[in-house]
């Protein structure tokens, strides 16, 4: 399980993950509206670690642009290379 700490800019023209002055920061195309951009965030973000989009949960920030994700990796299975 990884947790991950993001600042979010929905509405963004130019989506991505990036770092900036320290902080990872999650751009969105999708508005804050309706959940729509914490949706978008799921995906990028099970994406980005190539898990299932049921395997981010948001468990802090639902309305704030600082936001908080538990990603489930999957379990290595040792002497499979």
């Amino acid at each position: 399980m990884t947790i991950i700490d993001v600042l979010v800019k929905p509405g963004s023209k130019r989506p991505g993950l990036s770092r900036e002055n320290g902080e990872l920061v999650l751009r969105v195309r999708e508005r804050a509206i309706e959940g729509a951009a914490n949706e978008a965030c799921i995906r990028v973000l099970a994406q980005t670690y190539r898990v299932a989009p049921s395997a981010v949960a948001l468990v802090r920030g639902l309305r704030s642009r600082r936001k908080r994700f538990v990603v489930a990796l999957p379990a290595k299975t040792e002497g499979r290379r």
